[in-house]
């Protein structure tokens, strides 16, 4: 049934003109769609599989029982404070955007950088952990062991097919996307149904049961500590690395029907479902491990030990093929999320030179194509680089990976606090039609913002302590190109009259792509 209607899509087009912008790409993304998205770019599937080892390999059982509850509620307080301002201004550029008029230009300039960094970060260590997902499941059966440049090439492929769907139109991505949903949901009933019913026995105490497995005794996931307080903070990255990307709900808005309320549905309720499954999921993995000593001594690779070990071989290849495709869709919605993100900084010129090569939407596809395959190139160097270069005999990519998690949560954190502090204001003077009321708003920010702090300690704890001179330098770098030259040349989103000089721009904009009046 489709409730949809020319006075639903007048109503959203209308509130994007009303913030200077035409409609280009095609707003066809029912709110299951948007949601979908959000879904598929946490994907517990992913992230909560590729990762599993830093719940155990830290404090043991309790990093799964008690971590992921905690971790999950971090991310939740973010999700809520961001779907209130994707409420109010639903547009494409999301997180800048809103830095931009609820902050200021250097805000929004600084949200777009950190957000595009990283996307393309994630879309990369999305892939790669797809890779070594493939190495250890299917890839022996193809010589394929997993050394670095395997993975790059078999990165550069899936990243080329994930760009060719979203280059083909909205419709097909969300296809797609909207089955993923359904794949995780499926999947990860039959895994926890059968990680249960194989388990040799089932001690519910696990979950809740606090074992010191730093070091050599946790296969070296995390270094040895004798505080259990530490490396409980340490068993937190698992759920904050997974339960991220919703604000893909966010960067889709145009392409949304009913944008200012199914957005931050969407975003809500991504974040809710995926945190709810993810820690049965996760507290079954581990209810089923036979020996959790000998489990946790195993450090990456124990959960495939754990699957070896208790899942009939027939049940487990099957279990792995359908991980495998949820993983795949996961990278095809991250390519989504960052095309759009780069389109919309380019369509207000936050990309020197390139920007208005980057901001053109196809009137074939209404899709922005220039962005999606500049984030696939820009995804695939990154990948080269990142296994290419060692430091103290360890890839890069280690680094980076938790790099991208600080680049993530601070492109998060700049707009909230700037909403945050002019909730009520001349910048934000109504709630869109989704809101919480304007002391719970700020409560959930604020824990935001603590949020935020627990995070940046945690990515930059050993044996990640370089993250910290990553951050820095960017930020360093960044400060000195808005100096130089940016400041001078970077306007910002239209405000004022400027929305109001963009008028014939915007019905030229939407006659080129077909946009019916």
């Amino acid at each position: 049934m489709n409730d949809y209607n020319d006075k639903d899509h007048h109503e959203d087009v209308k509130i994007l003109h009303g913030m200077g912008y035409a409609q280009e790409l095609s707003r066809s993304m029912s709110k299951f769609s948007n949601f979908a998205i959000s879904f598929s770019i946490i994907c517990i599937l992913s992230g909560g599989i590729n990762s599993f080892a830093q719940a155990i390999g830290s404090v043991g059982g309790a990093g799964a029982g008690i971590g992921w509850i905690v971790g999950c509620i971090i991310s939740g307080m973010f999700a809520l404070s961001m779907a209130q301002i994707a409420s109010a201004f639903p547009t494409a550029g999301g997180l800048y955007h809103w830095g931009s008029i609820l902050g200021n230009r250097f805000w929004g300039w600084l949200t777009a950088w950190l957000n595009l960094l990283g996307l393309i970060t994630v879309l990369g260590a999305i892939n790669i952990g797809t890779a070594y997902f493939f190495a250890g499941t299917f890839g022996p059966t193809f010589g394929f062991t997993g050394t670095d440049w395997q993975v790059v090439f078999f990165v550069a492929a899936i990243t080329i097919i994930q760009a060719i769907f979203n280059h083909i139109g909205i419709k097909a991505t969300t296809f797609l996307t909207d089955i993923s949903g359904y794949i995780i949901f499926a999947t990860t009933a039959v895994l926890v149904l059968a990680s249960l019913y194989f388990a040799p026995a089932i001690d519910i105490s696990r979950l809740w049961t606090f074992t010191n497995y730093s070091g050599e005794a946790g296969g070296n996931v995390f270094p040895q500590s004798d505080s259990i307080f530490y490396l409980f903070l340490l068993s937190l990255l698992l759920p904050v690395y997974t339960i991220t990307g919703y604000d893909a709900s966010a960067h889709t808005s145009e392409e949304t029907k009913n944008a200012a309320t199914s957005v931050p549905k969407g975003i809500v309720s991504a974040v809710f479902w995926s945190s709810i499954v993810g820690w049965i999921m996760i507290s079954a993995i581990t209810l089923a491990i036979p020996d959790m000593n000998a489990a946790a001594a195993q450090g990456w690779g124990m959960f495939f030990g754990t699957m070896d070990a208790i899942m009939p071989t027939g049940l487990k290849l099957a279990l792995y093929f359908f991980i495998l495709i949820a993983q795949f869709l996961c990278g095809l919605a991250t390519v989504t999320s960052a095309s759009r993100m780069l389109f919309a900084f380019s369509r207000d010129d936050g990309v020197p030179v390139f920007s208005k090569a980057l901001a053109m939407v196809s009137p074939k596809y209404r899709t922005p194509v220039n962005a999606i395959w500049t984030a696939t190139v820009l995804c695939i160097l990154y990948v080269v680089l990142a296994l290419s270069i060692k430091v103290a005999g360890t890839s890069i990519y280690v680094i980076v990976v938790n790099s991208t998690l600080v680049f993530l949560f601070l492109s998060f954190t700049i707009p909230l606090v700037a909403a945050m502090l002019n909730y009520g204001g001349p910048k934000w003077p109504q709630p869109g039609p989704w809101a919480m009321s304007a002391g719970l708003y700020k409560l959930v920010t604020v824990l935001s913002v603590v949020g935020m702090g627990i995070i940046l300690f945690i990515a930059v704890a050993p044996p990640n302590e370089r993250v910290l001179y990553v951050v820095l330098g960017f930020i360093a770098i960044a400060l000195v190109l808005w100096v130089l030259v940016e400041n001078r040349r970077f306007e910002g989103p239209p405000t004022g009259d400027r929305i109001a000089a963009r008028k014939a721009a915007i019905a030229a904009a939407e006659k080129a792509v077909g946009e019916r009046a």
